[in-house]
Parts: C-alpha cells; structure tokens; sequence
C-alpha cells in the first residue's frame, strides 16, 4: 500500500518523505520591528556623540583665540570696562602702532630673535634628524638597537630636567646670554629622530637605493638626491613640530638669556606682563603683541599643509 508524502505525491517504498526546501528571501526582504529600526538610531546616536565631542573640542581651543582676537581690538577702557567677548570702540591698528614703538621699537627685534631661533634651529635641527633617522633604518653598525634605545630614552625626559644641566655646561663654554645658548640645545631632537627612521621605512624602498648605488652613486650622493627628496613630507612634518616647539620656547631662553635684545617673542611678552602692576598700560601691548605672535605660526601651518598632511598619513596605505 503506498504513502502519500507530505506534497501529495507517492512516495517510493523505502524511502523517506521528502523535506520541502524553504526558499532564500527574496533581494526585497527587509528585517522588520525592532531589529530595523536599531541600527540606524545606533548610527545617528554614535555619530550625534563623536561631533559633539569634536565640537566641545573645537570650542575649546578656540575661545581663548577668540578672546584674543577681540581684546586686541580694544582701548585700555574698553579693555577692563566691557566683558571679554563684548566689542568695544575699534582700535587694533593704534594697538599695534603701539606695540611696534614701545621701548625703541624692540617688539620687532624679538619677533626677528624667534625666527632665528625657530627658522635657523629648525631647519638643521630637522637636517640632522632626517639623517640620523635614515641611517638608523638603511645602515646596519654595531650597537645599533642600543643606540635607538638611547635616543627614545632621550624622549622621555622633560625639557626641563635638563635646563640646568645645559645652563651649566653653557656656562662653562661661556656662552650664556649669547644666540648659541638657545640655538644648540635647539639641534637636539630625539623625537625627530624617531619619527625619520618611521619615515624612511614608509617611503623609501630599499631596491631604490640598491639601483642608486648600482649607477655608482656614493652613500652621500644617494641620500642628497634619492633619498631626501622622498622625505620631503617627514621632512616638513620634523621641521613644523620642531619649529613650533622653538617658536613656544619658554624656560630655556629664560635661563640662558639676560639682555632683553636676545630675547624671543614669547620671553619678551612676558617681560611687559611682569610690569603691568605698575605700568598698566602694557597689559594692552602683551595682548596685542600676543596675538602679533601667534600669526608666524598660523601661516606656517596654512603654508606647509600639504607636506604634513601627507606626512601624518605615512604608512597607513601602501
């Protein structure tokens, strides 16, 4: 007597009923309820959470140049008889008149004494790590790792541990209150060094320099006209980091230098700012002179962000 399987067929003795298969949904099937409308929210809620933290930051870091900014724009009234972010009567261009002839005009020494300090010690502070770094990453010696250990050990130690000690030893060359007190300690960067030898394991191939050198190019001449110009963003990422920390140097200029001529722009505006309790009106001049100060680096920034835009993104694609 013959079975009847589950479709209404007849079934083959001695076999089992066939299992209907389930069809795979469709290209139009949608998850519905609660599992449909999570993940969108979930999306939106992340995404609402990162810019609103973006924007605190961004608030954050530019109210005090905002202030700044409208500050210098006032007169010694205005200046303590309105609210910090109020506009008053404008007056930024007697501000800056002001700032560029008070005490003999020396406001123009000091802005000339940091791009000295930054500009000149950057750039061979920046030369200097580039090839450190390239030697590090293309050159095998002996002691090599332990020589890297050195320099990032060098990068753990605040600038200040060592003030004294160089204060010290530039005083025993005698050489404080001179240029060569702030630009030396300038042309050691152990961080630069650092970020070379990364720099030249992204960019540069190491069959490049083997077909350099199978032309009959020197060592010296490879890295002159192969190698270096394939640095160039690590090249202008150094030289930006390392020009911002000259630029803001603070205590070691303090340390070293005596004669206000010497002095950067930063050591200078805090010079007016200590005489404010008896000379009020250079509390109006540090302000404008600061924001006179922040504009050199600014337009660095704006001038070279192709280079360190590049540079911040070396390795992340090869």
């Amino acid at each position: 007597m013959s079975t009847l399987d589950l479709d209404g067929r007849q079934a083959v003795p001695g076999t089992l009923p066939a299992t209907p298969v389930r069809e795979a949904p469709g290209p139009d099937h949608r998850p519905t309820g609660r599992s449909r409308r999570r993940r969108p929210t979930g999306a939106l809620l992340s995404r609402a959470a990162v810019n609103g933290l973006l924007a605190v930051a961004a608030l954050y870091t530019l109210m005090p140049l905002a202030w700044l900014l409208i500050a210098a724009t006032k007169d010694h009234g205005d200046l303590f008889g309105t609210g910090g972010f109020t506009l008053g009567a404008f007056h930024l261009f007697d501000n800056l008149r002001a700032v560029f002839t008070a005490d003999g005009g020396i406001y123009g020494r000091w802005l000339l004494n940091s791009l000295l300090y930054s500009l000149v010690g950057s750039l061979v502070s920046t030369l200097i790590c580039v090839a450190a770094g390239y030697a590090f990453d293309k050159y095998h010696f002996a002691g090599k790792d332990k020589l890297f250990g050195v320099v990032l050990a060098g990068i753990l130690v605040p600038g200040t541990v060592i003030s004294l000690p160089m204060y010290l030893l530039a005083s025993e060359a005698g050489l404080v209150n001179t240029y060569w007190a702030v630009l030396i300690p300038s042309l050691v960067n152990p961080f630069g060094v650092y970020l070379a030898r990364v720099f030249s394991e992204g960019y540069i191939p190491n069959e490049v320099l083997e077909a350099a050198r199978m032309d009959g190019a020197g060592e010296l001449k490879t890295f002159r006209t192969v190698s270096l110009p394939m640095l160039a963003p690590g090249f202008m990422t150094i030289f930006l980091f390392s020009f911002t920390g000259s630029w803001n140097s603070f205590y070691l200029p303090l340390m070293m230098l005596n004669d206000q001529h010497l002095y950067p722009v930063g050591l200078g505006i805090y010079n007016w700012n200590t005489v404010v309790v008896n000379n009020p009106e250079y509390y109006s001049l540090a302000i404008t002179g600061a924001l006179v100060a922040v504009l050199p680096l600014i337009a660095v920034f704006i001038g070279l962000q192709r280079f360190w835009r590049s540079g911040l993104t070396a390795g992340a694609v090869k």
